[in-house]
């Protein structure tokens, strides 16, 4: 019976060893390969720091005129519109010159006046003086005689004075360009008042357009003459704009303390437009070697970021610096060099020492940030 035993468990045995499938490779142990693009890769380089102090203020033209009356009068024409170009000399508004034109006309009649009493004045000192040389006048109606024409003298050089004022009132009331530009601001219209000072039209030059800051007075210290400056101005986005100061005032505001600090565009780019707001900073703090953040990884208050050696992912401890507060990047004390390339963006999953493949075009599935796996299969 026992026997028999023995025999029927040596058989469950052998039949379970004959059907035990083929043991097959754990699939964590499958080597993965990255496949990334050359869009998820950036390369670590130097660059320009801006850590020096923070510029607010606007877009200014250095010409500019507020084109003010110089006479009382009805405007009669506005000839060009906001946004006009114009040339110097142009005319850009006639005021009515009716009154001032009698006036011109008063003074010429004085004038011609004045002329013709002088004249006979200087006839008749010239007829004395003959005679009294024959002794036929006597030294006293010279005299008399030369007061005369003295006195007419002067009654037409205030005659001619009158007449050259009244002239240039009449060039007054016709405004006219004071240098290339365009019109930005229109103030009257035909039929308007203008009374002495005020205003008609701006003019600006839009060649001559600056950025016209203040800075703090904690930090006007650090700002220097032919220092850069990186800004970014409403209405451009994410444009940067580079300029160099060129004026620092040198006497704060009493009421902001501030200090006004002016900065010209470099490399001909500016904006088309005045009296935009601008933000920005001088670009004090010297080169250095900066990361993105997109490419830092931070585990407690250890910083690291995935560098490509060769065809493998390395994770790489990185000794950190400021941070740029133009484009938001780190400076790099240790960990990197120049011209090294890391994951733009890397995924959690990562792991050091993982093989990598660069393709010229990124999957067509793949997610930048994830990365796509190549699993390689072995035959079963």
């Amino acid at each position: 019976m026992l026997r028999r035993v023995l025999i029927a468990m040596l058989c469950v045995f052998a039949l379970a060893a004959c059907n035990k499938p083929d043991s097959k490779p754990d699939a964590e142990t499958v080597e993965r390969t990255l496949l990334i693009s050359a869009e998820d890769l950036v390369a670590v380089q130097n660059n320009s720091l801006a850590m020096g102090a923070v510029i607010t203020g606007t877009v200014q033209a250095a010409r500019r005129a507020d084109l003010r009356a110089e006479v009382q009068a009805v405007v009669l024409q506005v000839l060009k519109e906001s946004g006009d170009k114009v040339k110097r000399g142009d005319l850009l508004v006639r005021l009515d010159d009716s009154s001032i034109r009698d006036s011109v006309n008063s003074a010429n009649e004085s004038v011609r006046a004045s002329s013709q009493s002088y004249e006979q004045a200087e006839r008749q000192l010239q007829r004395l003086k003959k005679l009294r040389e024959s002794g036929m006048v006597t030294t006293q109606q010279l005299e008399d005689t030369e007061i005369r024409r003295n006195n007419a003298q002067s009654d037409l050089a205030a005659a001619q004075a009158r007449s050259a004022q009244a002239r240039q009132q009449l060039q007054r009331t016709e405004v006219r360009a004071p240098f290339d530009g365009i019109v930005s601001d229109k103030k009257v219209s035909p039929g308007d008042s203008a009374q002495i000072g005020k205003e008609l039209l701006k003019v600006i030059d839009p060649t001559s357009l600056r950025f016209e800051g203040f800075v703090s007075a904690d930090s006007i210290g650090s700002v220097k003459l032919g220092e850069k400056v990186s800004f970014r101005i409403n209405g451009y986005g994410n444009d940067e704009f580079i300029g160099t100061v060129t004026r620092v005032s040198p006497a704060a505001n009493p009421t902001t303390r501030q200090v006004e600090v002016q900065v010209a565009f470099d490399g001909g780019r500016q904006p088309a437009l005045s009296g935009l707001f601008a933000e920005g900073r001088i670009a004090g703090g010297g080169d250095a070697l900066t990361i993105p953040a997109s490419s830092l990884v931070f585990e407690g208050d250890k910083a690291y970021a995935w560098r490509i050696d060769g065809e493998l992912l390395k994770k790489m401890p990185l000794a950190l610096g400021p941070r740029d507060s133009r484009r938001g990047d780190y400076v790099v004390n240790d960990g990197l060099a120049a011209g090294d390339k890391v994951l733009r963006a890397p995924a959690v999953t990562l792991k050091d020492g993982q093989k990598i493949k660069i393709t010229e075009v990124a999957p067509a599935k793949a997610d930048t940030a994830e990365l796509t796996p190549d699993k390689t299969k072995k035959g079963s």
